[in-house]
């Protein structure tokens, strides 16, 4: 959520930052929040005024009545239940314009970076960087969802007769390649100082508040309605908010926590070619990557996290592209994103396997997420996150680079986490 002293002294740079995601309506929108905060000011000096006078009163009754002067007491005793009424009336009132002004508040997206380029789609990103040549297959390759049926890895028509489409079954060698690479990825974090968690999977309405996921995503996202719980969509909202509400001392900073766990999305209304075998799922694993640092660090941590995503894939010798986001294809939440895409050579297309963002205060403001600067002051610190990795567009890349006419050959680095180096 945006912070309310942004929008009121940097208007201009709000207007510009939300009309570069193509916004709708920035101008108008930012200006009536800023009257909604004129009414509120307005109200709350009332309404502290109202509060003075009556304390004040309520002294002058205690000394009017230890001085006999009982009518003049009860004069003021009148006085003082008029101002009672006049202060429930104020503050039903201040009560009523703080939620519309939170509610507007939290419909604007963040403000991008400066470094974002303008765009309206996927097709405005900027690629700054590509790494590893495109793989030639051998004559009759095959995609992967054609792989995985041939060396029967993966069973889609088991996953939709226990569940539904997009909840496939993984066996025999498939499932052990999913566990190699969650170890693999895990193993790595650990190794660049991130320590290990083990969230829950289910969250409340208030951590799903608190990293920006509701109230804009709730449609995207699996709902337990009895007891208004949510299946994660990633393992970024419960690791965040375990730090909702907190002051951390700044000694501990940065917190890198990163963490294993199934992620679950309706995605709703997906359909066509783009979307076969591994390319969307409703439920998938993913090792997520969290960081909470400092404003004036935050920036150089990000490159930190794109390198480290960047190195998993060149270990699993894989090309890939790193792409920044435009504008009008960044996540609601994120001040600056960079995309890792992996090149599927049986598919011929580049498919997006990691998102490494920067929220800078945005998921702070709505968790409550502080520290104490330099100097002694509290204030907001910067979120940020990104996939290390989502599996199932590896698993794609990795079975379709790969095959040959006589199997699939795995990355070296996996052959001591999977006892065996190639699919037959």
């Amino acid at each position: 959520m945006l912070q309310l002293s942004v929008l009121k002294e940097q208007t201009a740079l709000a207007i510009a930052g939300l009309t570069k995601r193509n916004y709708k309506n920035a101008e108008a929108e930012i200006a009536a929040i800023l009257e909604i905060d004129q009414r509120r000011r307005k109200i709350q000096i009332e309404h502290d005024d109202i509060l003075a006078r009556s304390n004040s009163l309520a002294k002058e009754i205690g000394n009017l009545m230890k001085s006999g002067q009982k009518e003049e007491a009860e004069k003021l005793k009148a006085e003082t239940a008029d101002l009672k009424a006049k202060s429930k009336t104020l503050s039903e009132e201040l009560t009523q314009i703080e939620t519309e002004l939170h509610e507007a508040l939290v419909k604007l997206p963040n403000i991008p970076h400066e470094s974002v380029p303008p765009g309206r789609t996927a097709e405005d990103n900027e690629n700054i960087y590509q790494h590893g040549e495109i793989p030639t297959l051998h004559e009759g390759a095959l995609p992967h969802w054609e792989l995985i049926k041939k060396y029967d890895i993966i069973d889609f028509e088991l996953g939709n007769k226990i569940t539904g489409a997009g909840f496939p079954v993984y066996k025999k060698q498939g499932a052990r390649l999913q566990r190699a690479l969650i170890n693999f990825f895990l193993d790595e974090a650990l190794k660049a100082g991130y320590t290990e968690i083990q969230p829950p999977i289910l969250v409340n309405e208030a951590s799903g508040f608190g990293t920006g996921q509701l109230p804009d995503k709730e449609g995207q996202m699996y709902h337990a309605t009895e007891d208004n719980y949510y299946l994660i969509p990633t393992a970024e909202v419960p690791i965040t908010n375990l730090y909702r509400d907190e002051i951390i001392p700044r000694e501990k900073l940065p917190i890198k926590n990163a963490g294993h766990t199934p992620c679950f999305r309706r995605e709703a209304g997906s359909w066509g070619a783009d979307v076969r075998g591994l390319n969307r799922l409703h439920q998938f694993d993913k090792v997520e990557i969290v960081q909470i640092q400092e404003p004036e660090k935050s920036y150089e941590t990000l490159e930190e996290m794109s390198q480290h995503i960047q190195n998993l894939l060149q270990k699993l010798e894989l090309p890939y592209r790193v792409l920044r986001l435009c504008g009008g294809d960044m996540g609601f939440t994120s001040a600056l994103t960079y995309d890792m895409e992996v090149y599927s050579a049986a598919q011929g297309r580049w498919l997006e396997v990691s998102s490494c963002s920067n929220f800078e205060t945005y998921q702070a403001n709505r968790l409550k997420l502080r520290y104490k600067g330099e100097n002694g002051k509290t204030q907001l610190l910067h979120t940020l996150n990104g996939s290390a990795l989502a599996l199932p567009r590896i698993v794609a890349a990795i079975l379709e680079n790969n095959q040959t006419p006589e199997g699939i050959k795995m990355p070296k680095i996996l052959h001591s986490y999977l006892g065996f180096e190639e699919i037959k």
